[in-house]
């Protein structure tokens, strides 16, 4: 469990960086990247909200939580790399 843990810290710690980078060249930005930027930062809140339940719930084995986790993640990288492509 604890190495299910720490791959998604270390997914979240990516992300995190990624948005960090991005938020810095956004104020150069097309209205079509503020919008997009506007959209992932709504789910990007909500994963940060729900980091210490899904920790807790990882260390006991969820693993439907994990393949959502999955696709959050991976829906959240996705629209970075569309925001990044528009600069």
């Amino acid at each position: 469990m604890t190495d299910t843990r720490e791959q998604w810290q270390v997914m979240v710690d990516r992300l995190r960086q990624e948005r960090d980078e991005l938020r810095l060249k956004l104020h150069l930005a097309t209205a079509e990247a503020r919008d997009e930027w506007d959209k992932v930062e709504a789910k990007w809140a909500d994963v940060e909200a729900r980091m210490p339940r899904v920790k807790a719930e990882l260390k006991d084995g969820g693993q439907n939580l994990r393949a959502a986790l999955d696709m959050v993640t991976e829906e959240i990288s996705s629209r970075y790399e569309r925001i990044r492509k528009l600069f």
